[in-house]
């Protein structure tokens, strides 16, 4: 699913990533953990096709990165900090619009705007939205096209713990989907995890099957 060899990316002279080497098997969970600024949500703007690495090689679901970017970027699902949502539209528009670009049926939105119990806010705009409900909706359009690998920064950020039950069937290990997920929660990415890799600085502290991992080593990452 993912075979990452060398992989740097620079933001001028600072390298934002520097050598990560990993393979991740289709239908695993690769938790990334590390401090702000560690490269996280950096290698996932990567895998998603949104940057472009400046040495080393990137294997997406078969497909060589940059080059086959326009392959893959349908069978991808992005969940970022920001919810990539028209904040003028509502949900049910926002979700139509993506349903468009990846020739989902529109049935499909009202399946999955019930799925993240947004159906009777469905028609206002995102920008009256509280922030869970935004990251509610958010997880919709990630997950709406059915993709094969999700991409999973901080996903339950802003999510009380029924919102969290609600999604996740959509973004969870129940999921069935192949994911990598940014994490500063020890507790919750080991237990999900298949595959730890621990971020400092841009560089690989940490790679390791999750049963291996002590929780204490990843806290060391933070410190």
């Amino acid at each position: 699913m993912l075979d990452i060899d060398g992989l740097t990316r620079n933001y001028g002279e600072r390298a934002a990533l520097n050598g990560v080497t990993l393979t991740l098997d289709t239908g695993q969970t690769l938790v990334v953990f590390g401090p702000n600024g560690a490269g996280k949500t950096t290698l996932l703007r990567v895998l998603a096709t949104l940057l472009r690495p400046h040495a080393g090689e990137v294997t997406v679901l078969g497909t060589m990165l940059p080059d086959g970017a326009w392959r893959v970027r349908g069978r991808i699902g992005l969940l970022g900090h920001e919810p990539l949502l028209y904040r003028e539209l509502s949900p049910r528009e926002n979700l139509q619009y993506h349903a468009r670009l990846h020739g989902v049926a529109q049935e499909h939105v009202e399946e999955r705007l019930a799925a993240v119990a947004m159906t009777t806010r469905a028609d206002e705009p995102v920008r009256t939205l509280s922030r869970g409900m935004v990251q509610r909706v958010a997880v919709a359009r990630a997950t709406l096209h059915n993709p094969e690998l999700l991409l999973l920064d901080e996903p339950y950020a802003n999510l009380d713990p029924a919102a969290i039950e609600l999604v996740e069937p959509l973004i969870g290990v129940e999921s069935g989907c192949t994911r990598v997920v940014s994490s500063h929660d020890p507790g919750r990415g080991l237990a999900e995890a298949d595959l730890v890799l621990g971020l400092r600085g841009g560089r690989v502290s940490m790679l390791a099957d999750a049963a291996s991992v002590d929780p204490d080593a990843i806290a060391e990452l933070y410190r």
